[in-house]
């Protein structure tokens, strides 16, 4: 029995690798593979974040129609961000599997899918490495000068002043760092910094610490406790109804003056014009934003004029191994849907 199977892919999560890894994964079961590579990231997604998306989606790109007439008859989809709606699934009465290579599967309605039949995975942890460690880099770019001395280096500028006692940055294993988050990125986070010797604190109100975490002196903290003591405030959490602008107003307040902040998590964590009131007060000394509540981000955007902020266009969890790690681990869930075995990560 042949099995059809549609692949959207993308200029990152590239079509052929996933077809390599399902291939190889599903040794001699006879497919029919049909793939599409979108242009993204050369061109952006949509966010349904600012602006309500399709159907309240978030994170997806593609046109519908041109999405539901490529997967047709197809019995299972695998893609990185395309979206399906309820409508969309209607008209898709042959769909049975959608494996997502994202963490979480924003681009389908959850609902709708579950009403329709439909079975859903996903890849949880598939860029936590690559996120994780662009986290450690986004701190010692602010805390040891280094996004400092590169601008001025870069303006034929030679700050030796930044050697001066009381201009120069600080060391990790000396500072407290506030991880809000510990899923499948803060878990791997901690362990890194532990590497450092810094003391760190965690708030997550859904978890307990590993055994691991609590006896190398992870404390586990309420968020006001953490950003009251954090030298470093790092975000890690998903965006939900009660995350959402987590670091506000009152929470920016709590903070020590001077503390760093890094948000590599999702833009709509934070109030990002609290962000900009207290960059320009020195409430917070300085940030790493690779993330934003519209992206890509207008050019006439405030934060993009301030000098004690580094930017990145939402790049962390880019890297080559995401792109295989995500393929194999989409690839093993279609191995196990046509070998009749449950998911390994539902959704």
């Amino acid at each position: 029995m042949t099995r059809k199977i549609a692949i959207i892919g993308d200029r990152f999560m590239l079509p052929e690798v996933f077809r390599s890894e399902i291939e190889k994964a599903c040794g001699d079961a006879t497919l029919d593979i049909r793939m599409l590579e979108q242009p993204w990231p050369d061109e952006p997604m949509e966010h349904g974040y600012a602006v309500d998306g399709l159907d309240g989606l978030k994170e997806y790109f593609g046109d519908p129609d041109e999405v539901v007439d490529f997967i047709g008859d197809a019995e299972i989809l695998v893609t990185q961000l395309a979206p399906l709606s309820d409508g969309m699934m209607k008209r898709l009465p042959d769909l049975k599997l959608v494996a997502v290579s994202r963490g979480g599967p924003v681009n389908i309605d959850m609902v709708a899918a579950r009403r329709n039949g439909i079975r859903v995975v996903n890849v949880p942890g598939r860029n936590a490495s690559a996120v994780a460690e662009f986290a450690i880099g986004a701190m010692l770019a602010e805390t040891r000068l280094i996004r400092v001395g590169h601008e001025s280096m870069r303006a034929g500028e030679w700050r030796g002043d930044l050697y001066r006692a009381d201009r120069t940055g600080r060391e990790l294993n000396e500072m407290t760092v506030g991880v809000v988050g510990y899923g499948n990125i803060g878990t791997r986070l901690v362990k890194l910094l532990r590497a450092f010797g810094c003391r760190v604190l965690v708030s997550d109100p859904y978890v307990q610490l590993s055994a691991e975490d609590r006896n190398a002196g992870v404390e586990l903290v309420a968020l006001d406790d953490l950003v009251a003591r954090a030298d470093v405030v790092t975000l890690h959490a998903r965006v939900t109804e009660e995350t959402k602008h987590i670091i506000n107003r009152d929470t920016i307040a709590k903070m020590k003056p001077g503390v760093i902040f890094v948000n590599t998590a999702r833009g709509p964590l934070v109030d990002y014009d609290a962000l900009y009131e207290a960059l320009v007060s020195g409430q917070i000394a300085s940030a790493m934003l690779e993330t934003f509540a519209i992206e890509p981000v207008p050019a006439d955007w405030p934060l993009l004029q301030l000098p004690n902020v580094t930017l990145t266009p939402h790049i962390a969890g880019a890297s080559v191994r995401t792109v295989t790690y995500a393929a194999e681990k989409a690839a093993e869930e279609v191995r196990r849907y046509l070998a009749g075995q449950p998911p390994v990560n539902p959704c």
